[in-house]
């Protein structure tokens, strides 16, 4: 990992903490201010310390592309938790017929950046 990459990581670590230091709930009760502030905490740690030896430079970046969206997406929605996304079961269609595995691969393709570690950590 370069210097840079480095603390670009760190400066996202940072502006996670603070921004869980200054979250407040959208319900404006205090314990879902608690329990999304512990959330936030919890999945930074999880993720961060899954990624800690991550050596490929595309990797690093795709990490913290995915970091960054959820940021961003938090704020925007004031939840902490990343959004779902709602696609039928055989909803993708493939160029040749119907098949499970296609419809599996299409799935895998088509989801965002701000989800591709949530299913791996919850």
């Amino acid at each position: 990992m370069t210097t840079a990459t480095r603390q670009e990581v760190l400066g996202l670590y940072r502006r996670i903490f603070r921004l869980a230091r200054k979250w407040q709930a959208a319900s404006g009760q205090m314990e879902d201010t608690i329990k999304e502030k512990q959330y936030i905490l919890n999945e930074a740690r999880t993720l961060f310390q899954k990624n800690r030896n991550l050596t490929d430079t595309d990797l690093i970046k795709q990490c913290i592309d995915e970091c960054t969206a959820r940021i961003e997406i938090g704020l925007h929605y004031q939840i902490p938790y990343p959004r779902p996304i709602h696609l039928p079961p055989m909803g993708l269609t493939p160029l040749r017929g119907r098949g499970l595995r296609s419809q599996e691969k299409l799935r895998k393709f088509s989801k965002p950046v701000y989800l591709k570690s949530h299913d791996e950590v919850s």
